[in-house]
């Protein structure tokens, strides 16, 4: 990152703050969560499951829960990187309006944000499709244990939903527990591809985007409508973009300024350029 660079970003703070930012899965990569995509946008891993397929069968319901049981460790041990940590010190600089993260890991608030809309929910709580009720994704997780204490089979790859490429395909014998208080359906409280972001969540994000005076996009190719939706709202009403990113994104042509490097490293130096009060020293 260059010297002319991690001004740019500090300028692009310095006179649009309080900014929208939005983030994505490369904001997580540091903290060992994988990308959904690669440089050129296109997947780097299988596609995650759709809602279609999990309401659609119980083999795809056990298929998931079972990679979902074995990825959790793993995925539930990551901690902040620095880009987690900028945004987290940028909230506290009143530099930002609203963080709006498409990312399920909840590394944000773990970092000190506590301005954050979670588009797409998060894994840390599980709904029954039947009555509603919620319980915590680890006291789930006790009771899949529970159910399945012969269950072993390696990991070959994590996703960055928590979900996992699993070794073994043997799912048949993996035992998925019903809701406790209905019998009904579990599903982790997550958006699935397919499924729509509740209005409300939608609403409160669009209305930052009304209000603030930016958008920083960090760490996200776009890719997914309900993030690129944003970035065209902003656009069209004639509001600045920055984005950092490795590789291209939906909405390279928006853009105000493009920094394709390490999103953490860029946050991190531009921040070291800006007083409390968010003013270039």
């Amino acid at each position: 990152m260059t010297d002319s660079t991690e001004h740019a970003l500090a300028r692009f703070v310095e006179q649009h703050a309080p900014l929208t930012v939005l983030t994505g899965a490369g904001c997580s990569t540091g903290s060992g969560i994988p990308g959904y995509r690669d440089e050129n946008g296109d997947w780097k891993h299988k596609s995650p499951m759709t809602i279609a397929e999990f309401n659609g069968s119980d083999h795809a319901r056990k298929r998931y829960w079972a990679r979902s049981f074995s990825a959790w460790e793993r995925f539930s041990d990551a901690r902040p990187n620095a880009a987690h940590s900028a945004l987290a010190d940028m909230e506290q600089r009143s530099m930002i309006d609203l963080l709006i993260t498409q990312n399920v890991d909840g590394l944000h608030q773990l970092a000190g944000s506590r301005r954050v809309i979670e588009l797409h929910g998060g894994l840390s709580e599980v709904r029954c499709l039947d009555c509603e009720e919620t319980v915590r994704r680890v006291a789930l997780q006790n009771r899949i244990a529970q159910l399945n204490s012969d269950w072993s089979v390696a990991i070959s790859t994590l996703a960055p939903d928590g979900d996992a490429e699993l070794e073994s395909d043997d799912i048949e014998r993996f035992s998925v527990p019903a809701c406790d208080t209905c019998g009904g359906v579990l599903k982790p409280d997550v958006v699935f591809f397919g499924e729509n972001v509740p209005k409300e969540r939608t609403r409160e994000a669009t209305d930052s985007v009304d209000r603030s005076n930016a958008l920083l996009v960090v760490g996200s190719s776009l890719m997914v409508f309900s993030g690129f939706r944003m970035a065209r709202q902003a656009a069209a009403a004639g509001k600045p973009i920055a984005i950092v990113n490795r590789g291209k994104t939906r909405a390279d042509d928006l853009a105000t300024l493009k920094f394709e490097i390490d999103c953490g490293d860029a946050l991190t130096r531009a921040l070291q350029h800006l007083d409390g009060n968010g003013k270039i020293d």
